[in-house]
């Protein structure tokens, strides 16, 4: 006989590219389905220098307050005031990665039942929180330009949603950035039906063409109902677990009490970590070296991407992040060809991991960041011939 579990997780889907991992760990596997940070680019001697100086103070090994290093969200309110988005220490709470904030706005905000509108296709890991949460998850249409204003106009005046989820710089997994222009028309939308905005932004300083973008919170209609999360792991290591929650003050009173019962408080040591690696080090030259390399790896995936894929295919080509979405002509299904590629040793996510609604079958996402280009050259010449 079987004992009962909760009903809350007969809807929460396992992600896909967790479970790929086991598969693309096996030796000779290029793997182009995590977003992972390319290894080699690790700051592993400042990264060790950090700690050693952070471990010098012994409360580095202690418990700490529930709303983070103060240190460390001071260093970090002055690098987000420098993205046009005015923060104190305040107005952060740090968070075991982003992943994490996602998981705590979801229990603070969302009753079963509620209105989630989130643009599609969408993070899939923020779908598994909105899932757990037993919200209703309503995707809104978009183009070339990311979400579409009047769309969302629309189904906010039907739907009277509790949050818009959005990853409007170099979205995961499109690649897609939305202008300005889009960013004015969207808060304008926002403001005027008064629901939340979350805007998920891991990728923002990988940048590798045009001007960088203020995030779409710094905009004035939507002060007082912004909720800005963000991560160490695309510019430091994803290892260190670290990431930030932006809000107002009753929301992140709340949020911290959540957290209280969930972890009682992010790692000490790392965070202490951080706070001396973002003193000493210089981030800015770090995240140029980064751009420098990925802009070379995703230039490699689109000129190759033309010799190995059918006529018809089309694909995104991102200002920056690390991803690239690629749809197939002629009904093809990437669910049924992923078997075909890890037999040839590639793999990829396919898109419908990415959908609320009807699944779009002939996409797929595909990650630069991990590869040297020759390494991508060769993956994608093994995609080919799944595709052939």
């Amino acid at each position: 006989m079987s004992l009962p579990l909760a009903r809350r997780m007969d809807g929460v889907t396992s992600s896909p590219v967790r479970d790929l991992l086991a598969l693309t760990a096996r030796p000779g596997v290029i793997s182009f389905a995590g977003g992972m940070p390319a290894p080699e680019l690790f700051d592993a001697d400042g990264l060790r220098a950090a700690f050693d100086r952070a471990l010098a103070d012994r409360s580095a090994l202690q418990y700490s307050p529930t709303e983070g290093n103060a240190r460390l969200r001071e260093l970090l309110a002055r690098r987000l005031s420098g993205r046009g988005l005015t923060t104190t220490v305040d107005d952060l709470l740090i968070t075991t990665g982003s992943q994490q904030g996602l998981q705590l706005l979801s229990t603070a905000l969302l009753d079963p039942g509620a209105t989630v509108l989130v643009e599609e296709p969408v993070y899939l890991s923020a779908l598994q929180c909105f899932q757990l949460a037993e919200a209703r998850v309503v995707p809104v249409p978009g183009d070339a330009d990311g979400i579409d204003p009047a769309a969302l106009d629309e189904i906010a005046a039907r739907e009277r949603p509790a949050l818009l989820y959005l990853v409007p710089t170099f979205s995961n997994p499109s690649g897609r950035t939305i202008g300005p222009e889009r960013r004015r028309a969207l808060a304008e939308v926002i403001a005027r039906h008064g629901f939340w905005l979350v805007e998920d932004d891991p990728y923002h300083e990988l940048r590798y063409r045009g001007e960088r973008e203020q995030p779409l919170s710094a905009r004035p209609e939507l002060a007082g109902r912004t909720i800005y999360l963000g991560t160490f792991s695309k510019v430091i290591a994803p290892g260190v677990r670290l990431g930030w929650f932006r809000a107002p003050r009753e929301l992140l009173r709340r949020v911290t009490i959540l957290k209280q019962a969930t972890d009682l408080h992010s790692s000490t040591v790392d965070q202490a970590a951080a706070a001396e690696y973002l003193a000493v080090a210089d981030l800015d030259a770090h995240v140029r070296k980064l751009c420098a390399t990925y802009r070379v790896r995703r230039d490699a995936m689109l000129a190759e991407l033309p010799a190995i894929t059918p006529p018809g295919t089309t694909w995104t080509d991102p200002d920056g992040g690390m991803f690239v979405w690629v749809t197939l002509p002629g009904g093809a299904d990437t669910d049924r060809l992923l078997p075909e590629a890890l037999r040839r040793d590639v793999a990829f996510v396919p898109g419908s991991a990415f959908q609320v609604g009807e699944p779009e079958r002939s996409a797929l996402r595909l990650s630069f960041a991990t590869h040297a280009p020759e390494t991508i050259a060769e993956g994608l010449r093994r995609l080919g011939k799944a595709l052939s």
